[in-house]
């Protein structure tokens, strides 16, 4: 299959971000977990103690799929859930060192693609481009978490 015609400014954009996500996605398979345990891990990693429900937010996604997938990784050891004192009803969420370990470098990772998907650039044109695209997008409205 030959790869889509890059005809726009927009679809080049679209390519960019397309190259950042899958170097991404290479990173996290490389660690045997997809997108979504590796992204609850991360936020368990910087927010120890975190209820379920809260999970479910931040992932948009249901109870009962948040306690499918922390079983999973409370299966391969890297998230522990404890009842908290005085509330059996209660379970805070925590990465275990293992799992904060299999997640850490994560930036580094993102980063480092960037440096390698910006390397046809040299810094002016870097930064010619950077005040391009903070122009381009102060006039959108800003993504929200709801």
């Amino acid at each position: 299959m030959d790869a889509p015609e890059l005809t726009t400014t927009l679809d080049l954009v679209r390519w960019i971000g397309w190259a950042q996500r899958r170097a991404g996605e290479d990173w996290v398979r490389s660690r045997g977990l997809s997108h979504e345990q590796a992204f609850v891990l991360g936020y368990l990693a910087q927010h120890p103690g975190t209820i379920q429900r809260e999970i479910a937010a931040i992932t948009r996604t249901s109870a009962a799929s948040v306690s499918s997938l922390l079983k999973g990784l409370e299966a391969r050891g890297l998230v522990e859930r404890r009842t908290e004192p005085g509330d059996e009803r209660s379970k805070r969420v925590h990465a275990t060192p293992e799992g904060a370990e299999l997640v850490a470098g994560f930036a580094s990772a993102v980063a480092a693609a960037d440096d390698t998907i910006l390397a046809p650039l040299d810094p002016a044109e870097r930064d010619s481009l950077h005040a391009l695209l903070q122009k381009v997008t102060a006039a959108l409205p800003r993504p929200t978490r709801d």
